[in-house]
């Protein structure tokens, strides 16, 4: 695999034109700020955390970031909490990834924002979980063309962005006004209060992501040449896609008074203004629903297939009973699958107390600025291990090589993934005190507590089965 296609495959699962509109509807036009902010301070030390680790351990490929723990504390029930997070935290980011599939599918029949008016949360739900169900069904067929489905799918949204983005500019050259009031050096600049505490994690979900390219790692001619250029050039496009694409948005929008279900309909919404502004229509909305759909595809593909590894890949068989364990004829952890429609299932019926459509899509879309956060926390523990201990460790590639230095910014961005975690935690699209801002607080007490806590379960039933293997 040459190593720009890793780092595509990659960016197909970790930044979108979506994760552009999030926080803007968040955070408003500041947002351009502190975009540059989590690219410089955690984006890019992020990914050249996992190259280093990548070269460090390139023997032990299949558990990934479980692994790396593993090794680096030398603690194998570390390593299984680690998987575990890991696993769990993937899980509303497909759900949502499924929501957004049928969103795209919607806009492609419809037209139009109506799907919110036209089906009930438990449709919207049931399509939701036929897409996860078919694509765990299909996911040997999908493998033999992972790669060919992702560089398509990210060369395409990187190209639909740029579009935009070019085409804003060519609009504001023939007398587009710019619909954000005020547009100066005071609008960019963030109130760093509670709201940004709160909605800084959503900017640090989209901008990570990294670790999920690290079974395919092996498959790179020269890894520890190669991997670290594949992490820069993905920082690159992430940076491209984020600044540029928030200050192209806030030309068509007005980042003030932004409609609330931006985060839902908003990129179709955009597409269909510059459309538009250029005399061309729904056309160019048309041919984004039909890119946001080969997009989606194309992350369902490749996250499960990375995540169902993660269990089985490299775990002891003291934390996880022999039958999770198990591998079908094709060599793939099938009770993983299984694992993963149940657990989708949950979420689903979780969100389906909400009162629209549009709330599920946000709320499982904020849940993800509390769980990644907390996985992210793994990768610099790793880290900082790894470089405490540089003697026992033989790296290929070293990011930063003072050790001092290095420490520093480890245990800055573990300190800063897990404040992001923290804060997340309070809702952010309801107003605060009401009785729909402490329902959602609950909830996402209650979920992350489900998520985390039933991995507790399988080292229960490991031991069981022991017991019952000497009787």
């Amino acid at each position: 695999m040459p190593w720009p296609v890793l780092a595509f495959l990659d960016f197909v699962v970790i930044v979108g034109f979506d994760d552009i509109l999030y926080p803007l509807q968040n955070q408003g036009l500041s947002v351009v700020f502190n975009w540059v902010l989590i690219i410089i301070l955690f984006a890019l030390p992020y990914e050249l955390v996992v190259a280093q680790l990548g070269s460090t351990f390139d023997d032990e490929q299949d558990g990934g970031l479980a692994s790396w723990i593993r090794r680096s504390t030398h603690s194998n029930f570390l390593g299984y909490c680690t998987a575990w997070i890991f696993w769990a935290s993937c899980m509303p980011y497909i759900v949502d990834v499924a929501n957004s599939a049928v969103v795209s599918i919607s806009w492609i029949l419809l037209g139009n924002s109506s799907l919110n008016s036209l089906m009930s949360n438990t449709m919207f739900g049931l399509l939701t979980f036929a897409i996860i169900f078919v694509f765990i069904l299909g996911q040997n067929l999908i493998k033999n063309s992972l790669e060919i489905i992702s560089a398509i799918a990210a060369l395409s949204m990187f190209l639909m962005t740029m579009l935009f983005v070019g085409m804003t500019g060519w609009a504001i050259l023939h007398g587009a006004k710019i619909a954000t009031h005020p547009f100066n050096l005071k609008a960019f600049i963030p109130s760093f209060d509670a709201k940004y505490w709160s909605s800084t994690g959503l900017l640090m979900f989209a901008a990570s992501g990294a670790e999920v390219a690290v079974p395919y790692i092996s498959k790179l001619r020269n890894p520890n040449r190669e991997l670290p250029k594949a992490m820069i050039l993905l920082a690159i496009l992430t940076s491209c896609l984020t600044v540029l694409g928030t200050l192209a948005l806030s030309m068509f929008f007005n980042a003030n008074h932004l409609p609330h279900d931006l985060k839902m309909n908003g990129s179709y919404y955009a597409f269909q203004l510059l459309g538009q502004r250029m005399g061309l229509g729904k056309v160019l909305m048309y041919i984004f629903a039909v890119v946001q759909s080969l997009y989606m595809f194309a992350q369902l593909a490749v996250f499960l297939d990375a995540v169902s590894w993660v269990l089985a890949g490299d775990t002891d068989e003291k934390y996880m009973p022999k039958w999770m364990l198990k591998k079908d004829k094709n060599g793939r952890p099938i009770h993983s699958y299984y694992l993963t429609s149940g657990v989708c299932l949950f979420l689903l019926l979780m969100s389906g107390t909400l009162p629209d459509i549009n709330s599920v899509f946000n709320w499982l879309l904020n849940l993800n600025g509390i769980v990644n956060p907390f996985k992210n926390c793994f990768l610099f523990v790793a880290f900082i291990m790894v470089r405490l201990h540089q003697e026992e460790f033989n790296s290929g590639f070293i990011f930063i090589k003072n050790r001092t230095r290095s420490l520093m910014v480890g245990w800055f961005c573990l300190i800063l993934s897990f404040t992001c975690a923290v804060m997340a935690f309070l809702p952010q699209e309801v107003p605060f005190g009401t009785s729909a801002w402490n329902s959602q607080l609950l909830m996402n007490i209650f979920t992350v507590v489900v998520l985390f806590g039933l991995g507790l379960i399988f080292p229960l039933l490991a031991k069981i089965e022991r017991k019952r293997q000497r009787n």
